[in-house]
């Protein structure tokens, strides 16, 4: 994915339909295309058996597929793997499996970096580098060595999804359409700070899940953890939520990293409930990954589940997030910021 010609992953089907009307191939031809790369999952175009030896070299010409294998891959004892893909020259982006008894998750980044700059993030540590392409996106999928077992995808990784909301809905309609991977949209959730600009527009556009990271239900800390707030504060993303019905189908959730003596007392779980109330919704309480320079601690499990119990006695269906991966650079980012300061290093001493 890092040289010049246009990448075939990523392409919708009427855009697929105007490479193959470009290069004089029948329009049937735009169909066996999306059904090499969405559905059998064809290694390059050459695997594209029933186009025609001339047209799969005029593909190749013009155009390659687009998929990179990951370039590192880091086990964890509970079996959760962290892999480590390109994203262009010197850059890479993290997407985290995560296997449980019924499920595999797959977790995926949006951006090279965030500009949300979340003081509890190691991705917003790095600054913001790049968007990601939808080929990008779904590269993290489609070159997956363990894709056949995925039935959920959440994009929780690296960046702010909203902030590259052309690309994820780009991404998030292959994944859903019937040309495409054909998933249900109730498969695949997308986690957000709440963007103003983004958030009306994905509710609106995408039937996935929406996952709203909140950490603290007071809007002054919440600016100091999370700068986004003072953009879009969180009472405000609450009366546009209220404007759409997430009793069916489509889930809504909040996203509450609890920090010891921080956020987690039952004053905030007051607090919450008052903020979130007539909300169709479930709150996922998540314990903190320490990361480099950030002085803040996780709760204890005690404090999480007289907090989970409190929201659910006051009627928000409340879980606790187990923890996974601890032991491979768990938080977002560590790892891709490590591979890119070893090469810069490596950069420097050859």
């Amino acid at each position: 994915m890092e040289n010049d010609k246009p990448t075939l992953l990523g392409m919708t089907l009427p855009e697929i339909q105007a490479v193959a009307a470009e290069l004089g191939m029948p329009r049937f031809a735009a169909k066996q295309i999306a059904a090499w790369i969405y559905d059998k999952k064809v290694a390059d175009i050459d695997g594209m058996t029933n186009l025609s030896l001339k047209h799969r070299e005029l593909l190749k010409s013009r155009y390659e597929l687009g998929a990179s294998a990951p370039v590192e891959a880091v086990h964890s004892v509970d079996g959760t793997v962290k892999y480590l893909f390109p994203a262009g020259e010197g850059r890479y982006v993290e997407a985290v499996y995560i296997p449980e008894a019924e499920r595999a998750t797959l977790c995926v980044s949006s951006q090279v970096g965030c500009k949300m700059n979340c003081l509890f993030c190691a991705t917003g540590k790095q600054g913001f580098t790049a968007n990601l392409t939808p080929a990008q996106i779904l590269n993290q999928i489609y070159s997956l060595p363990e894709r056949d077992t995925l039935t959920n995808v959440v994009f929780m990784g690296m960046g702010e999804p909203m902030d590259n909301l052309d690309n994820v809905l780009r991404a998030l309609e292959i994944l859903t359409a019937d040309y495409g991977y054909a998933w249900s949209p109730k498969r695949i959730t997308v986690s957000t700070v709440g963007l103003r600009k983004g958030l009306r527009r994905f509710i609106e556009e995408s039937d996935c899940h929406l996952a709203i990271s909140l950490h603290t239900p007071v809007p002054e800390q919440r600016a100091e953890l999370m700068p986004a707030e003072r953009a879009y504060s969180i009472t405000d993303m609450v009366n546009l939520l209220h404007d759409y019905d997430f009793s069916h189908q489509r889930r809504l959730s909040f996203e509450y990293i609890m920090f010891k003596g921080v956020n987690d007392t039952l004053q905030y779980a007051e607090a919450l409930v008052r903020l979130l109330r007539g909300l169709d919704c479930r709150v996922n309480l998540i314990r903190f990954h320490a990361i480099p320079g950030v002085d803040l601690e996780g709760s204890s499990m005690d404090r999480m589940i007289a907090f989970r119990d409190y929201l659910t006695q006051h009627g928000i269906f409340s879980t606790i997030r187990a923890s996974r991966g601890e032991d491979i650079f768990a938080a977002c980012g560590m790892l891709s910021t490590a591979e890119t300061q070893k090469r810069k290093n490596s950069k420097h001493t050859n």
